[in-house]
């Protein structure tokens, strides 16, 4: 019995150990309650998806890990062509082949990317050690000396999160800044760069909030911190270190430590109409809970009261939906309640913001909008001011000019061997500033 008694406390501690450890999932990337970590398992780096990517206690606070070409890279600057995604459970790794350039985007298609006369392979290897990982860079060969300084592995910090917190980086210290500042410095080509924050091989994130902190630590060539809102406005703070001189196998290597909250779960969200509800229409709150979660609550329908207060329409457990990616889904149908109102659904300690149920729901402030605000801003050739705002002032009135030939825009226009007009490559071309909208080039990703 005793014995029993024993194996089954081993036991319990080995399930728990192993529940608190960074482990491959069965959607092959790193999990453990409250930590996550993502090796190339999306691909879009212009919009900040993609590399590796890590979601601490819930919030995802930094993407791109990869090798890149610049120090703080833009929204069109050179990527890598991802090769093979291998994952490996009893090492406990996930490996990805890339390399530059990527033939199918230079120079071609929509949005072209223009890629300098240099061509490396490199994998990505991230290992999953304990509650932390490693991060291994192994270049097929070395780089040329004239790209060294220049090439360097990257992981971007989402800024919304890091305004006003502290960092470290060996002995210097400092706040995370609402706006980018100097000094700048050239680099090999003569462009201005932003000056590191701060160079170490030890750097520690946001100490004053625990559920924000992480540690990255270089093992090889120190770290920058930087500021890539420099050159563009949508950049986030960057990591970075630089690929040294004749570096092949680790020539890059980080171990990475987030802080986890212990026994961390995602808080329960309650998803409903923001507009509201005609009362004829089905009405259904979608819940998303933590995907560990095992305890279901009564969701409730509550009525705001003409008096004050409120009162409980319909109580009851939510239907199950099944699971997605993190989180399982519930859902709460009320579509039986068509008296006109303001509602909630409450959810043990949540609460949605109030929404209607009216037959007049759509009748104000729900497309009007659309009509009053957005498209009159969007008119371009004009000012366009409401009362004592002005919107925007008289914009794009002389930048008409007629597009080289046989060259690919980055915005994707493609303009063949002929102007086919008069008008030689690069002649202003009048009387196209009128009228017109702006699009999604004008704003983009910003």
């Amino acid at each position: 019995m005793k014995k029993l008694f024993f194996l089954a406390i081993v036991m319990a501690a080995f399930f728990t150990a192993t529940s608190q450890s960074l482990v491959i999932n069965n959607d092959e990337y790193f999990e453990m309650p409250g930590l996550n970590v993502m090796v190339f398992y999306d691909i879009y780096p212009e919009g900040h998806q993609g590399g590796i990517a890590i979601i601490q206690n819930g919030t995802r606070v930094a993407t791109n890990g990869d090798i890149r070409l610049e120090p703080t890279p833009g929204q069109w600057q050179p990527i890598p062509k991802v090769g093979e995604r291998q994952v490996f459970p009893e090492n406990n790794e996930i490996r990805i082949t890339c390399s530059y350039p990527d033939e199918s985007r230079h120079m071609k298609g929509f949005n072209p990317i223009f890629y300098p006369d240099l061509e490396f392979s490199y994998d990505v290897r991230v290992f999953g050690e304990g509650k932390n990982f490693r991060i291994v860079v192994d270049l097929e060969e070395p780089l040329p000396e004239e790209w060294i300084g220049k090439v360097g592995f990257i992981l971007e910090l989402f800024p919304g999160d890091l305004f006003g917190k502290t960092w470290y980086l060996d002995g210097k210290s400092g706040l995370f800044p609402t706006q980018p500042n100097g000094p700048m410095q050239q680099d090999a080509d003569g462009n201005w760069q932003a000056y590191p924050l701060a160079e170490g091989k030890m750097l520690t994130i946001a100490p004053d909030v625990p559920e924000q902190t992480m540690k990255i630590t270089s093992l090889k060539e120190e770290l920058q911190l930087l500021d890539g809102r420099f050159y563009h406005n949508n950049g986030w703070f960057v990591v970075r270190s630089e690929v040294p001189s004749g570096a092949t196998k680790n020539a890059v290597e980080w171990f990475v430590e987030p802080y986890v909250a212990v026994g961390f779960k995602h808080k329960p969200v309650v998803h409903v109409s923001q507009v509201g509800y005609h009362p004829g229409q089905p009405k259904v709150a979608t819940l998303e809970l933590d995907k560990t979660e095992s305890r279901l609550e009564e969701t409730a329908l509550i009525r705001l009261s003409e008096n004050g207060g409120f009162e409980t329409v319909k109580k009851e457990l939510p239907e199950e939906w099944g699971r997605y990616l993190r989180f399982n889904y519930y859902q709460f149908n009320f579509s039986e309640v068509k008296r006109p109102g303001l509602y909630q659904v409450v959810y043990g300690s949540y609460k949605t913001e109030p929404f209607k149920i009216d037959a007049d729901v759509y009748e104000r402030h729900v497309w009007q909008p659309t009509l009053e605000y957005f498209l009159p801003v969007q008119m371009c050739h004009m000012r366009v001011n409401e009362g004592y705002r002005v919107w925007h002032d008289l914009c794009h009135m002389d930048d008409a000019l007629m597009a080289p030939v046989d060259t690919n825009h980055f915005d994707g226009y493609v303009q063949g061997p002929s102007t086919l007009t008069d008008f030689e490559p690069y002649d202003q071309v009048p009387g196209l500033n009128i009228g017109g909208w702006h699009d999604a080039g004008d704003y983009d990703l910003r």
